[in-house]
């Protein structure tokens, strides 16, 4: 294996100094450039040289300046002062501005002077080493910090993914249970149209946007494991039958309890039968109690529950509900929501279903993704 030279730059503005320092280097087995200015030492050097020789007085650029010129280029060369008899003084300076260290001249001993490159040599090879060290730590994190950051992007899909499957299950049993009501049949779905376009009226963000969506689609899920059958029948309910109807909302949060990723939602659907006077259920929250995508759906469960077929009375209109609302602001409902709502209800009516598609299926692809 061929062993690679060193490579040593020796300034010194004396042509015989130059040629008999570059002569010992050589018999030591080093590489040798040679310049006779300062300047040419800043214009040359490159990140191959091992060590440098500089003179301290030379015309043109100096080795003081010189030096300064290196250091602002940032090789960290070690650096040898050549200086003459009586300026010790300047090699103190030098050592100063960052010089390795310094040879007086005439040479007289060379195995001192062999020995201070030698040490000089060994210093570039630790910058080296060290650097190299570095780079590969750098290279390491940086692939390692890469490497995390794909893991973190598998493992947030596989989270959405596991989110929506939840989701997609939840809304099937649902739907499933709808079917068998003919009274509550189209209610999660209408209930949910009805909050995006209350909560899109109220300029909520996105990402509340969503939350309210899932809610009101939740939000009778616990009248899954409830014998319900007493609404189908003719006539009102009796206290029996009302208690047990009342206890959907704590049934229905601890089903979403579970499901971390829904902690917002399992407030809303635990309290979307509370009042804005504290006497709703199942907690007796008042209206500061209650954030606004509870208040929300607040207002529109009852809104579809006034305007939906019931066998012991007639369903409202649309201004019968609407008035009711607004009769019922700051007893029940939230007086801003209200307002927002039966504003919005009036457009919804005449947009249609155009409206309740574009954003439910705008909130649909955003929850797939």
């Amino acid at each position: 294996m061929e062993t690679v030279r060193t490579k040593i730059l020796v300034a010194d503005d004396d042509k015989m100094v130059r040629t008999t320092v570059s002569k010992i280097l050589e018999m030591f087995g080093h590489e040798v450039v040679s310049v006779n200015d300062g300047k040419y030492v800043a214009e040359i050097v490159d990140d191959s040289f091992d060590v440098i020789l500089l003179d301290i007085n030379m015309p043109g650029m100096d080795g003081f300046e010189t030096i300064e010129a290196l250091n602002l280029l940032d090789y960290d060369i070690p650096v040898i002062f050549l200086t003459g008899a009586g300026s010790m003084d300047y090699a103190v300076k030098a050592i100063n501005l960052g010089a390795y260290d310094f040879l007086t001249k005439p040479i007289e001993d060379l195995d001192i002077f062999n020995v201070k490159i030698r040490r000089a040599i060994e210093k570039r090879m630790f910058i080296r080493r060290e650097v190299h060290y570095k780079q590969e730590l750098e290279d390491d994190v940086r692939a390692k910090a890469i490497e995390l950051e794909k893991t973190n992007k598998l493992l947030l899909q596989y989270s959405h993914s596991l989110e929506n499957a939840t989701v997609q299950l939840m809304s099937s049993l649902q739907n499933a249970m709808e079917e068998k009501d003919f009274y509550t049949a189209g209610h999660t779905m209408r209930v949910t149209e009805y909050a995006v376009l209350l909560g899109v009226a109220m300029n909520v963000s996105e990402n509340d946007l969503v939350i309210l969506r899932r809610a009101a689609q939740f939000h009778d899920i616990g009248k899954l494991v409830i014998d319900l059958s007493c609404i189908q029948k003719p006539g009102k309910l009796n206290d029996e039958e009302w208690a047990l109807i009342r206890k959907h909302p704590v049934v229905g949060a601890n089903i979403i309890k579970p499901l971390g990723f829904m902690d917002r939602e399992h407030f809303i659907i635990r309290h979307h039968h509370e009042r804005m006077d504290g006497k709703g259920y199942p907690d007796g929250l008042k209206g500061d109690d209650l954030d606004v995508l509870t208040k929300i759906l607040i207002v529109v469960d009852s809104y579809d529950a006034m305007t939906s077929r019931r066998n012991y009375r007639r369903n409202m209109t649309m201004m019968e509900a609407v008035e009711e609302l607004n009769s019922c602001v700051e007893s029940q409902f939230d007086k801003e929501c209200v307002l927002a709502f039966s504003e919005a209800i009036v457009d919804f009516t005449s947009t249609g279903d155009a409206f309740s598609r574009e954003y439910l299926e705008k909130f649909n692809i955003e929850q797939e993704n």
